[in-house]
């Protein structure tokens, strides 16, 4: 039997982050602010890396494919949620639905190894200074990120392929903006004990096993800075560190609190509002919060918009 033929829906329609008529267009113009801040400073940042050769170390490595993940993730949703706030009913299509579905979550669970990445290549870098060039070297770079699609791609084809085979009978109003997996488990007719142990399993292991991994890394950092004897150092090291916190806390937080919990109309109303912040705030600080901040990056700006003026 074909996967998901058994479906007598062929569309859905996208309720939307909100149904009050008064805030369609203000909310248009500040996620489409939202939406060009994220675009211009994620993909400024790729080309800077790409100019500069002393940004070609593992922690910009990393940046970069931040930036690019994060400039992909923003385009697979974000487009239609504007769309969403200018019209009166946003409709996509059954497959279309699925398409976003595993872009969104592929590219999700990969900025979620990727943030443990870059914890991992601070703790060497802070932790065990005299080991860095080996510990960091390319090839393990280039392992930490094939690891991190690699995860990201098993747990998408979870998701993806067990709800291919869910069946959507009348019900298609998707309480969301997105094609997101507990708003669509919603209105499947038939059982989703399977799919929601996928997500308690899959979603838990990846939010988990990153998550303390980051914190732990960072537990063993925030020792070190401690031992420094210069006040300013400290300084330096514990602003650098609480930043990138901040930004894994506001990830990982939101996520949990989206999908490590009994689903039901009023938790998913509070998802939503949740879900903003891992898809449209936190791209957006990405850039400001491990560059902008930073000298290196400053330095290289300079650089490039010098080589461009003359």
């Amino acid at each position: 039997m074909a996967i998901g033929n058994d479906s007598s829906v062929t569309e859905f329609i996208l309720l939307g982050l909100t149904q009050q008529p008064e805030l369609q267009l203000p909310l248009f113009f500040i996620f489409l602010g939202f939406y060009v801040v994220t675009m211009v400073g994620n993909m400024g940042l790729i080309l800077l890396i790409g100019l500069n050769s002393h940004l070609h170390t593992p922690m910009y490595f990393f940046l970069f494919n931040l930036s690019f993940i994060d400039l992909c993730y923003s385009s697979v949703f974000t487009p239609k949620m504007l769309i969403n706030f200018t019209s009166k009913k946003n409709i996509i299509s059954y497959m279309g639905c699925m398409t976003q579905l595993y872009f969104f979550c592929f590219f999700v669970v990969s900025e979620a190894y990727v943030l443990t990445s870059m914890a991992y290549d601070r703790y060497v870098a802070i932790c065990n200074p005299l080991l860095y060039n080996v510990a960091m070297s390319p090839n393990v770079c280039s392992l930490l990120m094939l690891g991190s699609y690699l995860m990201a791609f098993s747990g998408t084809m979870a998701h993806t392929g067990r709800m291919l085979r869910l069946t959507f009978c009348d019900a298609n109003t998707i309480n969301h903006y997105l094609c997101d997996i507990l708003p669509l488990l919603q209105l499947s007719c038939t059982s989703t004990y399977v799919n929601e142990l996928v997500v308690f399993i899959v979603v838990g292991i990846n939010i988990i096993v990153p998550s303390v991994t980051v914190f732990v890394s960072y537990g063993f950092i925030l020792s070190s800075i401690l031992r420094i004897s210069s006040t300013e150092g400290r300084s330096k090291a514990f602003s650098a560190c609480s930043s990138h916190i901040i930004a894994v806390s506001l990830f990982f937080g939101s996520g949990a609190f989206m999908y490590l919990k009994p689903s039901s109309t009023e938790s998913m109303d509070e998802g939503k509002i949740s879900s903003v912040f891992y898809t449209n705030v936190v791209p957006m600080m990405n850039p400001l919060i491990y560059s902008l901040r930073n000298k290196d990056v400053k330095i290289a700006l300079q650089k490039t918009l010098s080589r461009r003026t003359f």
